[in-house]
């Protein structure tokens, strides 16, 4: 019999009657376990627990929050290779970034550890005589996180770590695809000292769990990362309550390569940005823009890359690019090959389904070639390992195509032109830019978002949490003359 694991309500491990299976997608015969699916009942549940350890959480010290997030984001550290491999065995990435993920996911904690310590606020002298004006950022209160199966662990971080940080008490909707690494990190956060109900987590289908904490008044902020069309429904919800929402939605990530480039630091940073994580990133970079003059030399030298990647079990040695997360979204991406063809576009290598092994589901990496922005393909996120390549004739015409597109998340730039580089950070519209680097990858201690249909909201990450996890109360102070 398979392990069950329960949902964390108000301090306590909650069976359901509800159960979804979670298996390998290296090898569909491995099943990790049965995970409890919650109901609206254990949303509402969930939000009173939540409301009263509101100010128990807020009561506590600022050492001992501090203490807190540290012994939680230390343990993420020091089970690292532990809780990798088991993110890696449920989501396909390889082993070593399913490791560093774990690892990149501890420092998140002790990094927002630090900042509990770093609440300053500001003060001013009023335009009326006497009186002392007090600014200072209180917590937002009860805070709904929703995060993806891509990242299941740092994405989901990233958010819990800093609003726990600033004083709110979390209820935390993981993706349905991935909850082992959801559960372990719920349990480490449990463990750490937390009031019973400062920290939640409701496993379940988006259409309960997900759409009842976005509608549900006594949730004061909601913070979701996951698709575009899901994120405004989230929005609409959270509206009707005048609820605080912050998305992170889709991309179209471009990189521009021009004809002065480091060519094979340019295919370098291709495969680490486009399929790496088997391109199941928001921050992939599936739009390659290539100069005419070195595009065929590029193409070649990609085209070879891509056809040398490993493909395989993601615990295996040698991995290099895993199987995708589910049977449908493998179905999504070869659809997404099969357009491309119909459109006229040529598939320069891979694309196909392969058969390994075991019995997962595993794609061969695929580069499109001869393509346009009109495209479907390079118009919508496809979350695959397919990158396709655009030619230009200009660094103008080049940047046009990198700017055409509804979404701005990340965008690229491969030069030795310091001109060109500081042209297009400044042009480029997203909200990240890269020069001479991948699109993917990106620093805790700074902010990330994009613009727009990328992102609405706050940023993310860094200082910038603050803006979305806290609220500003200004203080007006008459003293009193002294006795």
């Amino acid at each position: 019999m398979a392990e069950r694991y329960a949902n964390l309500i108000g301090g306590r491990w909650k069976q359901s009657e509800r159960f979804r299976e979670n298996r390998n997608p290296s090898d569909v015969t491995d099943l990790i376990g049965l995970y409890a699916q919650a109901d609206a009942v254990d949303v509402d549940e969930a939000v009173a627990a939540g409301r009263v350890a509101i100010p128990a959480w807020r009561a506590l010290g600022l050492e001992q929050r501090q203490a807190i997030l540290n012994r939680i984001g230390t343990e993420l550290m020091d089970r690292s290779a532990e809780l990798g491999e088991l993110l890696s065995r449920e989501e396909g990435k390889p082993l070593a970034e399913g490791r560093g993920e774990v690892f990149r996911a501890g420092q998140f904690f002790t990094y927002y550890a630090a900042e509990v310590l770093r609440q300053l606020g500001e003060n001013a002298d009023s335009v009326r005589p006497g009186v002392e004006i007090d600014m200072r950022r209180e917590p937002m209160g009860l805070v709904a996180v929703v995060s993806p199966w891509n990242f299941p662990t740092a994405t989901a971080s990233w958010k819990i770590a800093p609003a726990l940080a600033y004083g709110n008490a979390v209820i935390w909707k993981p993706a349905n695809e991935t909850p082992a690494s959801a559960f372990a990190l719920a349990d480490i956060i449990h463990r750490a000292g937390l009031p019973d109900g400062a920290f939640q987590l409701l496993m379940g289908p988006g259409a309960v769990v997900g759409a009842g904490l976005a509608g549900h008044r006594g949730v004061d902020a909601i913070t979701f990362t996951g698709s575009h069309e899901v994120g405004c429904q989230v929005a609409v919800a959270a509206a009707a309550n005048l609820t605080k929402f912050q998305l992170e939605l889709g991309s179209k990530n471009a990189l521009l390569i021009m004809d002065d480039a480091d060519i094979d630091l340019a295919v370098a940073a291709s495969i680490g940005g486009g399929y790496s994580g088997t391109g199941q990133k928001c921050t992939a970079s599936s739009r390659l823009v290539v100069h005419q003059k070195i595009h065929d030399v590029f193409v070649d030298k990609l085209a070879a890359a891509v056809g040398a990647l490993n493909v395989g079990h993601a615990l295996a040695d040698g991995t290099q690019v895993g199987p995708v997360v589910s049977e449908r979204q493998l179905a999504a991406n070869l659809a997404w090959v099969d357009r491309a063809r119909a459109a006229g576009a040529e598939i320069a290598i891979g694309g196909g389904r392969l058969q390994l092994a075991h019995d997962g589901f595993y794609m061969a990496p695929a580069l499109l070639t001869g393509t346009t922005n009109a495209m479907d393909f390079n118009r919508e996120e496809m979350f695959a390992p397919i990158a396709a390549v655009q030619k230009v004739g200009s660094y103008e015409e080049g940047l046009s195509v990198v700017n055409d597109t509804r979404f701005g998340l990340v965008a690229g730039i491969f030069t030795r032109s310091l001109a060109r580089a500081t042209h297009f950070r400044r042009n480029v519209e997203t909200g990240c830019v890269t020069v001479n680097l991948p699109t993917a990858g990106t620093d805790y201690h700074v902010p990330f978002g994009g613009r727009k249909d990328s992102s609405f909201g706050s940023r993310e990450q860094g200082r910038s949490a603050a803006e979305f996890y806290t609220q500003v109360k200004t203080a007006y102070i008459r003293a009193g003359e002294p006795e």
